[in-house]
């Protein structure tokens, strides 16, 4: 049906993420936890174990978050139309994050007029590098690329999906989103154990990340930014990272803010060398987090309305 996916637009754009209302996303983490302590148990420590422990990982979690929910909501639906309208509707309202992202990067805006640790703990909620030693810099840097990469994850690839599979299409992307952020490092713990998740989710946002790079050069040109240089960036940068994903939307918000991005970052204690993505134009502001919010809003209503209209022809009410 169309209507849940109508509905769970609007619910994320007026209430984001209340913090009283718990999270199916807290729930996928705690299950991955559990599998992954129990798999672990029961497999050998060795290469090809931990890869066939990361595969079967995979397997539950898809079992568990998308098939699983697909069955309850048809369920729901033949019980009563009603009934099930409006569980799919809460499932599509919960696996989108426009609003709060913008909320949580809100706060490192904020966090940073009081001076830098404060800055440093916000952006630590929002991150998954080391944030203890970032400088000012640093730490919009991250905050704007945390925009930028979840434009896509955490907007424009679940509305793909939620608009393909409905509700349990959004939970499902959601569940290999989450394991490939729990258990997709490449470090001696998850290198073989998380790399059937860190493969699945890099092909699952193969497409959305091309198609958010574009709805946010759409957006950037509505919006009256320069949108010549975000497709120069784009066209020049957009591969410069070991995920075939990940600096896609990075490379238009950089070139379209005229900034730099990325570059070395520490994780979990060991420093990374990453190549930079854009031009220094200017020096990174702190404002930059607020123009960010822009194209944020921008790629993520024009994603919201070809997803309904996809939807709409597809399937119809």
């Amino acid at each position: 049906m169309l209507l849940p996916l109508c509905v769970g637009v609007g619910l994320d754009l007026l209430l984001g993420d209340p913090v009283w209302l718990y999270h199916p996303v807290r729930l996928m983490g705690k299950t991955i936890e559990g599998l992954e302590g129990r798999i672990r148990a029961c497999l050998p420590k060795t290469k090809t174990g931990e890869r066939a422990g990361g595969g079967l990982l995979v397997i539950l979690m898809l079992l568990i978050w998308g098939v699983l929910p697909f069955f309850f909501v048809s369920f729901c639906y033949r019980l009563h139309w009603g009934l099930g309208l409006g569980i799919e509707s809460v499932m599509c309202y919960q696996m989108l994050a426009m609003k709060s992202l913008r909320t949580e990067s809100k706060k490192v805006y904020e966090a940073l007029k009081t001076g830098i640790e404060p800055a440093r703990k916000a952006v630590a909620m929002i991150v998954g590098r080391d944030t203890a030693n970032l400088t000012e810099e640093g730490v919009i840097k991250a905050a704007v690329e945390t925009v930028a990469e979840n434009t896509s994850d955490g907007v424009v690839a679940p509305l793909l999906f939620l608009c393909i599979g409905g509700g349990a299409g959004g939970y499902l992307y959601k569940a290999v989103n989450t394991m490939d952020s729990m258990v997709g490092y490449q470090n001696d713990t998850y290198r073989y154990f998380g790399s059937a998740s860190a493969r699945l989710d890099d092909l699952l946002n193969y497409l959305p990340a091309r198609i958010s790079a574009g709805l946010m050069l759409l957006a950037a040109y509505f919006l009256g930014m320069p949108v010549r240089e975000g497709v120069r960036i784009y066209r020049r940068d957009r591969r410069k990272h070991k995920s075939p994903n990940a600096a896609q939307t990075e490379a238009v918000m950089a070139g379209v803010l005229q900034v730099q991005l990325a570059g070395d970052a520490w994780y979990f204690g060991k420093k990374y060398e990453k190549p930079t993505i854009g031009d220094p134009i200017r020096a990174i502001m702190a404002e930059d987090i607020l123009r960010a919010h822009k194209l944020l809003y921008g790629t993520g209503i024009l994603a919201a309305v070809l997803a309904i209209a996809v939807r709409g022809c597809l399937w119809g009410r």
